[in-house]
């Protein structure tokens, strides 16, 4: 048993970090100034990608554990630098900048301009696919952004410390990670602790992160927000994604894709034990929707559908590419999540964004205290219950009716092919008499309702055809396929786009 007089005396926590963002929201905000000379400041892209870290100066390389670290090097918008520190059991100790981790490549450059200069943020490395082989699995790089993957999975969506003003007219503000702390890991550890500390101009907070690294990516979160200042919204535990287009919204010009998103729909498991499934759209104005949801117990920027047939991508592999899924720990409160979706040309652009945001927020001084669970996955099946069916396929195609002569005739109809699967439906009898409870908005009527037995899928579809009253205005759908009274499916709620 061990004595008090034997228990470490001193610990590195949340509450040192949160102590930092308390001290910091009191007082006005102190804009970071950019410390890159020209030369790296104005580099392309292609440039920046050149300056790689030498692998074999990882950190913790001599030490008895799985884990590396790795630094990104400044250069572009990622301007300003971030301390790093590393948390030991008696010490805390920054890593100091040498421009000796890097290879600059044919960057050309004066070793008198960067060696003042620091780190824009680190990637984690870890032995997830293959005993031996390091792999990247986690990335904290640029305002408060990071990626997860787990094994057998590739980068795609990203998530976020926290959002601001997203999608207001305002104008979006940008929280950014300004410091981190990172607990040197024992030999036997198989997880990792990171602190970090977020700081704008009306939000500072403390964060830590705990990564699994596992077949899921896992990290738990523990956050504390103190605002400085009012807030139009405020977004928390924000996911950030592309959708380019996919078989309910095709390409608009012939491509051999037939779908190029890292995500192609939000899921919620509201407080009330719903579940609802909305397609995501790459629309041509700025499109904001909304779920009032009451101590959610899940929501997610997911990728449904993995064949590599549906993507037919042998470059990007977006077949790959994990869904990023909040699970809240304890009660949310009144709040909703909400959906952005942004117009965008081509797949570089990330454009769209899901969260929470509370219905209330704290008094300045007081910390908004929430903590979650995010899970990096490829296996979206097990994220929802069993005894419920979910949708695995949005089609969207010009409305049609089949003529006396059975030739197919366009009637100025949409139609939408909704298949939903499931355990639930995979033991049912084909004769049950499944329909659908399905209801439209203001701009839209409701020409064709009809489900049937999917023999290929062992579950059902539904055929909705609907009638747009004004195409410059979007149309809202929901549909639930139901036995009498028994609800079977995820309500499928969807917005289709104006047209101009």
């Amino acid at each position: 048993m061990l004595s008090l007089s034997s228990l470490p005396a001193w610990a590195f926590s949340i509450d040192d970090v949160a102590s930092q963002a308390e001290k910091l929201a009191a007082k006005g905000y102190e804009a970071p100034k950019s410390n890159l000379p020209a030369q790296f400041r104005d580099m392309k892209f292609a440039d920046y990608q050149q300056i790689s870290f030498n692998h074999d100066k990882a950190y913790w390389n001599t030490l008895q554990t799985p884990f590396r670290l790795q630094f990104y090097h400044q250069g572009m918008y990622f301007d300003t630098p971030v301390k790093i520190n590393e948390v030991t059991a008696t010490t805390v100790q920054e890593i100091k900048y040498s421009a000796d981790y890097f290879n600059f490549g044919p960057v050309n450059h004066d070793p008198e301009t960067v060696k003042d200069l620091g780190f824009a943020g680190f990637k984690v490395l870890y032995p997830i696919n293959k005993v031996g082989k390091d792999d990247e699995i986690l990335s904290m790089l640029g305002a408060s952004y990071f990626r997860v993957v787990g094994r057998g999975q590739i980068y795609g969506l990203s998530a976020r410390g926290l959002a601001i003003d997203t999608a207001l007219s305002s104008g979006e503000e940008f929280p950014r990670f300004r410091e981190f702390w990172i607990e040197r890991p024992k030999p036997e550890d198989k997880h990792l602790v990171i602190y970090a500390l977020l700081d704008s101009p009306r939000a500072a907070g403390a964060y830590r992160f705990t990564i699994y690294p596992a077949r899921d990516g896992i990290v738990d979160v523990q956050s504390r927000v103190y605002l400085r200042d009012k807030v139009g919204k405020i977004g928390i535990a924000p996911l950030t994604s592309m959708f380019l287009f996919g078989p309910n919204q095709p390409s608009p010009t012939i491509n051999y894709r037939p779908a190029l998103h890292d995500s192609n729909g939000l899921s919620i498991h509201a407080g009330n034990d719903e579940w609802i499934w909305r397609p995501l759209n790459n629309p041509k104005h700025l499109s904001v929707s909304t779920y009032t949801v009451e101590n959610p117990k899940g929501f997610g920027l997911l990728q449904r559908g993995r064949n590599f047939s549906g993507y037919e991508d042998l470059d990007d592999r977006y077949d790959l590419r994990p869904s990023g899924w909040v699970e809240p720990r304890g009660e949310w409160g009144k709040g909703k999540v909400e959906l952005v979706e942004i117009p965008t040309a081509d797949e570089t652009n990330d454009n769209i964004v899901a969260f929470w945001t509370p219905e209330t927020l704290p008094e300045a001084g007081k910390p908004l205290e929430l903590n979650y669970r995010l899970r990096f996955t490829r296996d979206e099946d097990a994220l929802h219950s069993q005894d419920i069916a979910w949708v695995q396929q949005t089609r969207r195609s010009t409305g049609d009716v089949k003529q006396s002569n059975l030739i197919r005739q366009p009637d100025g109809t949409v139609a939408f092919v909704v298949d939903f699967h499931g355990p639930v439906m995979e033991g049912m009898d084909e004769q049950t008499p499944i329909t659908a409870q399905a209801s439209i908005g203001d701009n839209g009527e409701i020409v064709e309702n009809s489900v049937r037995y999917n023999p290929v899928t062992h579950g059902w579809r539904l055929m909705l055809r609907v009638r747009v009253k004004d195409n410059k205005q979007p149309t809202e759908m929901r549909a639930a396929l139901v036995n009498g009274e028994t609800t079977l499916t995820e309500t499928w709620s969807y917005q289709l786009p104006a047209n101009e």
